[in-house]
């Protein structure tokens, strides 16, 4: 079997979709996202096409370490992205082939289901105890949300009344029938990251996702060493090289790599494990469309220390398209009891409907984050 062609689509809201196909009808479907980059993405995976072309699909390792070992420049955000679509696609393909899905090919799974969650009150933290609420009634058990807007590296106290005032409010509505993810978002910088974990340690949320930037290892695990409460760092890492001083430092206990930019199920599986033997949590990120969810649950069915994944249905970035809306009806998510089950499904265990795709491509989507400024017109970060 060979690779015959790569074809990528753009897709609302935010996504960019990639289809491997190859000489004996067999096809995979992966997601090379970076959000507000979709067209880079697109071109990465273009250039990559003369590497692949001709190659057997079945070679996943092989071809894995090719892209990400050719030249000097390794790592970084477009590279693992474009790797981690083609990751995905070369697995969503080696399971169709042996009528199995990925998480068998991967050893099997070491559970049937996993506890999911949503994020609620969109990038300005509005409604925040009604979509707790609202959530609830849909069955979930944990939200997550970011805890404020733009904040400056030395910041008023009557901001922190604020940001703990408002979160106190989540926790009264919800009570201990929820757990409460906080996402500082590399917003708050290390001086008021010290005095807000020190104020919302009695809200005792689940963790709190970029207490400070990722690239400020050594204060997150000073950061550590000054609160009970959980810290979790990765999204915006991407490789198993980038997670080392985390898990060495021990600056963060639960981790959130993401499938789409940390190069795709293989490297995934590999930061997994490797987190295992610090007694690291694994709470994969995935705000993203339906082809990386499907492979974050295939990671979640083989690492024994995952035990959260987020997901993004109905989630306020989605207009114009929502997961489901690209997926078969018979493989649609369903959130169940609070979790969603492995798919079972060969491969990555979904059905892409590509007449969707390939008209909702037609709707072109250039989304970016928003600017902020502070009081002062500085820039803050989003």
């Amino acid at each position: 079997m060979k690779i015959t062609a790569l074809k990528t689509y753009a897709v609302p809201p935010r996504w960019v979709f990639l289809k491997i196909e190859t000489d004996e009808g067999v096809h995979g479907w992966g997601e090379p996202v970076l959000e507000g980059h979709a067209r880079t993405l697109m071109a990465k995976v273009k250039e990559l096409e003369t590497f692949l072309i001709g190659r057997d699909p079945a070679r996943i390792e092989d071809i894995w370490q090719l892209i990400y070992r050719n030249g000097c420049y390794r790592g970084g955000p477009v590279l693992m992205s474009a790797i981690s679509g083609i990751d995905m696609a070369l697995w969503d393909i080696k399971g169709k082939v042996c009528g199995q899905p990925v998480h068998s090919l991967l050893g099997g799974p070491v559970r049937d289901r996993i506890r999911s969650y949503r994020w609620i009150g969109g990038d300005r933290v509005e409604n925040l105890v009604e979509g707790a609420l609202e959530m609830r009634e849909a069955g979930y058990n944990a939200v997550k949300f970011n805890i404020c807007t733009e904040l400056q590296i030395i910041d008023t106290y009557a901001k922190v009344d604020e940001i703990v005032e408002r979160l106190s409010e989540v926790r009264a509505a919800v009570g201990k029938t929820m757990d409460l993810a906080f996402d500082f978002h590399g917003r708050v910088h290390y001086p008021m990251a010290r005095v807000l974990l020190k104020e919302i340690e009695h809200l005792r949320p689940i963790f709190v996702e970029d207490a400070v930037v990722s690239t400020q290892v050594d204060a997150m695990a000073q950061l550590a060493q000054l609160t009970s409460v959980r810290l979790c760092t990765g999204e915006r890492m991407h490789s198993r090289y980038d997670f080392r001083p985390v898990f060495e430092s021990c600056a963060a206990s639960v981790i959130n790599p993401d499938t789409a930019h940390v190069g795709g199920i293989s490297e995934m599986v590999r930061i997994g494990h490797m987190a295992e033997a610090y007694d690291v949590a694994l709470a994969p990120h995935c705000p993203l469309g339906p082809i990386a969810l499907a492979a974050c649950l295939q990671v979640d069915a083989v690492c024994y220390n995952a035990f959260i994944q987020e997901q993004s249905l109905g989630m306020h970035y989605n207009s114009g398209g929502d997961l489901n809306d690209y997926l078969t009806p018979e493989t649609r998510f369903q959130v169940e009891d609070g979790f969603l089950p492995i798919p079972q499904g060969d491969g990555l265990g979904i059905e892409v409907d590509e007449a969707v795709v390939i008209e909702r491509s037609k709707q072109e989507h250039d989304w970016r984050a928003p600017i902020w400024r502070h009081a002062d017109g500085s820039i803050s970060e989003w």
